[in-house]
Parts: C-alpha cells; structure tokens; sequence
C-alpha cells in the first residue's frame, strides 16, 4: 500500500489496529484512531516502525477518581469518566461564574493534560481546571484538528453548501467514504463536480 492509497482510504479504528499490529507497532490497544494513522503513515513513508505517542500508556495502579478529587490533587492516572468530567464542570463554575462549556474543549484539554507530562510538567486538578475554564473562554473558532476528517468536513459542508442539512452533511460524508479521494469537502465538491460534467 502506498501512503497515497492510505490517505485516500477510511479506515476503522479496528482496521487501523489489525494493521498497526501487523507490521509490529506497539501497545496498538491503547492507542487513539490518530496515534495508530500517525504511526502507520510514519512506517508507509519510511519503513520504521516507531513509538507514536509520549504519553504513558500503563493502565495499572489507583486511578486519581479513586483517590478523590481536588484541586490539589497531582494528575497521574486520570479517567475520562462521567465523575472526573462532573468535577470539572463543578470547579470551572466555581472559578468563573456564568461558564458555559463549548463543543471540542474536552477534546482540546486531553490533548493539554498529555503533553504535560512529557515536558516533565506536573500538573494538578486545580491546573486542568484552569486550563478548562481558559478554552472555554476562548475567542474564535478553534484551531482545526488534523486528523478529524469527520469533524473537518461536516463544519466545511455546511458552511459552503446553501441549506444544508445535518442529515445531508453526514449522507455527503458516507459518500466521501467510498471514494479514492482524500477525505475532505474540497476533495468531495471537486469529485461531485467531475461526475456532473
């Protein structure tokens, strides 16, 4: 397979982790859908396999909801349960009045908490809340996430297609699926335009 080829391709999370596991990339279990695409284009490129990720991926010892929560608790083995998100919310109210949470901050703040720890940063609870009431506050739309083809996608669909509907949006996106096209709305339009001709 040739990184064209790849790129062109959707994959499932599963499929992703049968093939990372097959050309010998570790830990693939515990690994995110962009960690394994990551890992795997790395191997198309270059023929090495490699870690994909600094973060550690050990499951073993007490979680930190288990230890309690609060503020000064130091981060060591978070969990991203319906407790641990309550606490957060619960905190950020505390801390900023009026909060209001917005789409993809959640997403944004386990990217934060995961590259603490390898610039040899510790962090707390009272940092990860402070850092989750900061995105919330942000101003603007967020940066693009770069393997969120899903994501990407439906936001540039319906923002170009005139009366659009979710429910075309994600029809357009299963179409998008099938085609040897990299996955994205120019690369869509571009090959629905091509057929219409």
């Amino acid at each position: 397979m040739t990184l064209k080829e790849f790129e062109n391709g959707y994959w499932l999370a599963t499929e992703l982790k049968e093939f990372a596991d097959d050309i010998g990339i570790p830990s693939v279990g515990k690994l995110r859908k962009d960690e394994l695409e990551r890992a795997i284009k790395l191997f198309l490129e270059t023929g090495e396999v490699t870690r994909p990720t600094m973060r550690t991926l050990s499951s073993s010892g007490l979680k930190d909801v288990e230890r309690g929560l609060r503020l000064d608790l130091p981060v060591v083995f978070y969990t991203n349960d319906k407790e641990t998100k309550d606490f957060l919310e619960h905190e950020a109210r505390k801390l900023a009045p009026g909060f209001k949470r917005r789409s993809g901050v959640r997403y944004r703040l386990n990217r934060w908490r995961e590259e603490q720890i390898p610039k040899g940063k510790n962090i707390t609870y009272g940092d990860l809340v402070a850092e989750y009431v900061r995105l919330n506050q942000t101003e603007g739309a967020f940066a693009r996430i770069p393997h969120g083809r899903y994501i990407n996608f439906m936001s540039d669909f319906l923002a170009a297609e005139k009366d659009a509907t979710r429910h075309d949006a994600v029809k357009a996106w299963h179409e998008l699926k099938t085609m040897d096209v990299p996955k994205d709305y120019y690369s869509w339009s571009k090959a629905r335009s091509s057929r219409r001709r």
